[in-house]
C-alpha cells in the first residue's frame, strides 16, 4: 500500500545533497531489516535523522523511495563506466570487468536481502515487483544489450540479438550459487572461487559470441 504524504508536504522545496543520501541509506536498512510493509515512512525519516516533511520533499511516497534505493544500489555497484566500450579496448576485459562487478552484487547480503524481501511480496504486491525489476535488473540488461550492440558494430562480438545475449551473461555470472545464496544452502564462494567463476563465464560466453581477435582461441594463439 503507498503511503501519502502530509498534506504540507508540498513541491518545490530545495533538495538537500545530504540529507536525500541520509534517506536513501536508511530506505536500503529498513527495507532489508523489516521488509517493505514493515517498514514505515515515519521510521526511515527516524534513522535518516530528518522529518517527515523533508522526507516528502525528496520522495513522493514509498514505492518511489523504494525504486530509488534499488537503482542507486545498481548505480553505485554497476558505474555506468563499465559500460562504456572505449577505442581499441578487450572485448574480453571489459566482460570481465562487468562480470566481476555483477557478482559482488547479486551475491552480496544487500542484494540477497533484498532479493528474499521481493519474492515474498510478489503475490502481495505484483507492481512493486516490477518496480524492483525495472529499477534494477532491468537497467543493467538494457545497458549490458547497448554494450553487446555496439561490440557487434565494431566487429567484436556476433549475436542476433543483443538482449538476449545480455540475459545469457547474466544467467551464467548468477550461476547456481547465487540461488544456494537466496535459499540460505551456503555461504558466499571465497575470493579465489569467484573470480575463477567470472573467467569461465566469460570465456564460456566469447565462445558463443567472440568473433576475430575477441575468441579464446584468438587470444589464445596470441598469447603463443
Amino acid at each position: 500500500m503507498t503511503e501519502k504524504p502530509p498534506a504540507s508536504a508540498g513541491p518545490g522545496r530545495p533538495k538537500d545533497l545530504a540529507k536525500r543520501e541520509a534517506i536513501l541509506e536508511a530506505a536500503q536498512v529498513l527495507f532489508l531489516s523489516n521488509g517493505y510493509e514493515g517498514s514505515s515512512m515515519e521510521a526511515i525519516a527516524a534513522e535518516a535523522g530528518v522529518s517527515k516533511l523533508t522526507l516528502y520533499s525528496h520522495f513522493k511516497d514509498k514505492e518511489a523511495l523504494f525504486g530509488e534505493a534499488v537503482k542507486t544500489t545498481c548505480e553505485t555497484r554497476l558505474p555506468r563506466k563499465l559500460f562504456v566500450l572505449a577505442e581499441g579496448c578487450s572485448i574480453r576485459q571489459v566482460l570481465l570487468d562487468i562480470g566481476h562487478a555483477f557478482q559482488a552484487l547479486v551475491n552480496s547480503p544487500e542484494s540477497i536481502g533484498l532479493h528474499r524481501v521481493m519474492v515474498a511480496m510478489a503475490t502481495q504486491n505484483p507492481a512493486l515487483s516490477r518496480m524492483f525489476f525495472d529499477a534494477g535488473p532491468q537497467r543493467l540488461l538494457l545497458d549490458l544489450e547497448q554494450l553487446l550492440s555496439q561490440a557487434k558494430q565494431r566487429g567484436l562480438l556476433d549475436m542476433d540479438e543483443p538482449m538476449r545475449a545480455a540475459e545469457h551473461f547474466c544467467s551464467l555470472i548468477k550461476g547456481a550459487a547465487h540461488f544456494r545464496l537466496l535459499i540460505g544452502y551456503a555461504a558466499l564462494p571465497a575470493p579465489g572461487e569467484a573470480q575463477e567463476h567470472v573467467e569461465d563465464c566469460v570465456a564460456l560466453f566469447l565462445r558463443a559470441y567472440g568473433i576475430g581477435e575477441s575468441s579464446p582461441i584468438a587470444e589464445n594463439s596470441a598469447q603463443r
